[in-house]
């Protein structure tokens, strides 16, 4: 029996497989509502039969989207037009649905990547004063980030709250908290971003300390029954920068706290950063993590092949595996998968006739309702 396709929990939320869609921006909403272009991109991927979806970085605040059109979560408006497309989604398939909470601090107020991705300084369109750890830039050049004080970071900790309330609102099944790619809550653990001098830098302890104090507070409002976890960058890539190490000590401390899993990555903080490219590159930081911490990892990161994230679980070097790039290139990724290793996948009715005849036991419907 393929082990890629058994069930798996996070916490008490239950998912038919372990396979996951990871969350990927799509530059597409205005002031922070998801639109018509979310509600034909989510629903198309809800019916690949992957185990769980992970809705893109979503914004907490306006000043923390990484471009003037991401996904937010900020305001009544934010709220209501993502619970549109969440009920059109939950109509038609039983995917775990969680969303991505994210604040991007000094590498907010940028251009999307097709427009290529260089940050809009303050003063010209669209842009906006950018927040860090320190008045350090992502890249040279770049207009320096205010360093936030104690009242800035109270405010960024409470939109974090407000945004995971109205998660729990739309009754999203799990919280993923952006803690990687070079993002607000990275900067503060990175010491190539983190250049404080007061209990929220310096030792890996202080500057562990605002992450998990975000997740704290989202914790306690999000609901008790619903799993909370974090997405960690491994290692910057960079000389002098977040290591392994300081992952490990991180997931033990937010394990003791309650957190549910570590979906683990790499990289982001720094333009510096030297990746070693290759097939299932990050899964070894996923592993360690699985190994000393004990909590649920996801890997991710050059996994393509059906075989290659079937022995990534069956080896136990994690317990899911995420996919980003390879679903948009392939959104049937999970049904293929389950036709190479003998399995069988969620498929809507109405895609039953494509089934091919050597595969006359691959789909499997449910019968399920609006959660």
């Amino acid at each position: 029996m393929s082990r890629l396709f058994e069930p798996w929990t996070i916490g008490e939320l239950r998912m038919a497989n372990r396979i996951v869609i990871a969350p990927m921006c799509q530059y597409s909403a205005e002031l922070g509502c998801a639109g018509d272009w979310h509600m034909i991109h989510l629903g198309h991927l809800a019916l690949s039969g992957a185990g769980l979806l992970i809705l893109e970085a979503t914004a907490v605040s306006p000043e923390g989207r990484i471009t003037p059109h991401d996904l937010g979560l900020y305001s009544a408006e934010n709220e209501a037009a993502l619970g549109r497309v969440l009920k059109a989604v939950r109509a038609h398939s039983p995917i775990a649905l969680s969303v991505q909470l994210s604040h991007a601090g000094r590498k907010a107020s940028s251009r999307a990547p097709w427009d290529d991705g260089t940050q809009i300084r303050p003063g010209e369109p669209g842009g906006w004063k950018t927040l860090a750890p320190s008045p350090v830039p992502h890249a040279q050049g770049e207009d320096a980030p205010l360093a936030l004080d104690r009242q800035g970071m109270d405010k960024v900790r409470d939109d974090f709250v407000e945004a995971a309330k109205r998660a729990g609102r739309l009754g999203l099944d799990g919280i993923e908290i952006h803690g990687a790619h070079g993002y607000l809550l990275h900067q503060f653990l990175s010491p190539l971003a983190n250049r404080r001098d007061d209990e929220y830098g310096g030792s890996l302890e202080n500057r562990m300390r605002f992450p998990i104090e975000v997740f704290d507070a989202v914790r306690a409002v999000f609901p008790a029954h619903k799993p909370v976890w974090m997405r960690i960058s491994a290692t910057d890539w960079v000389p002098g920068g977040w290591d392994i190490e300081g992952t490990v000590a991180l997931s033990a401390a937010l394990k003791a706290r309650g957190c549910a899993a570590i979906h683990v990555t790499t990289g982001g903080v720094s333009p510096a950063q030297a990746i070693k490219l290759g097939p299932g590159y990050q899964v070894p930081y996923a592993q360690r993590v699985k190994a000393e911490v004990g909590l649920p990892t996801i890997a991710v990161g050059l996994i393509r092949e059906p075989e290659q994230a079937e022995s990534i679980v069956a080896a136990g070097e994690a317990d899911a595996v995420s996919l980003a790039r390879a679903m948009l290139w392939d959104p049937r990724w999970p049904w293929h998968a389950a036709a190479k290793l003998g399995a069988r996948v969620f498929a809507p009715r109405q895609y039953w006739r494509c089934q091919p005849r050597d595969y006359k036991d691959l789909f499997e419907g449910a019968n399920f309702g609006q959660r």
